[in-house]
């Protein structure tokens, strides 16, 4: 059951992911810190991990968590250096990259080590 959910979620997820990322945002709360849009950018990229990395998982096959983390990666990064060129009011940052790249990394590790499917 899970597993059947899992792909339509992570699908609207990075369909989202890339809208947000490519819209101008107001509104968004204010966690309190002077990091927050980074603080966002690594939750983002950890779900957006976490998702695609619980969904391919149960194949077994390493090169294909590989392949996924990379494509993780390669989607941060090119939303992060297009953003700018799509939006007038978004702009390329570093830190945000890193924030990206951060998300992803630690989602991959966790969505590896935890076996979603058997929780109860």
């Amino acid at each position: 059951m899970v597993k059947k959910l899992l792909l339509p979620i992570a699908i609207i997820y990075t369909i989202w992911l890339t809208i947000v990322s490519l819209i101008s945002l107001s509104g968004v709360p204010s966690l309190g810190s002077s990091f927050d849009d980074k603080i966002y950018h690594f939750i983002a990229y950890f779900i957006l991990a976490f998702l695609w990395v619980t969904y391919f998982k149960p194949t077994k096959k390493r090169q294909i968590i590989l392949i996924v983390f990379v494509c993780n990666i390669l989607f941060g990064a090119i939303l992060e250096l297009v953003q700018h060129q799509l939006n007038s009011n978004r702009t390329y940052d570093n830190l945000d990259l890193l924030a990206n790249c951060l998300g992803v990394i630690i989602g991959t590790i966790i969505a590896f080590r935890i076996d979603v499917f058997k929780l109860k």
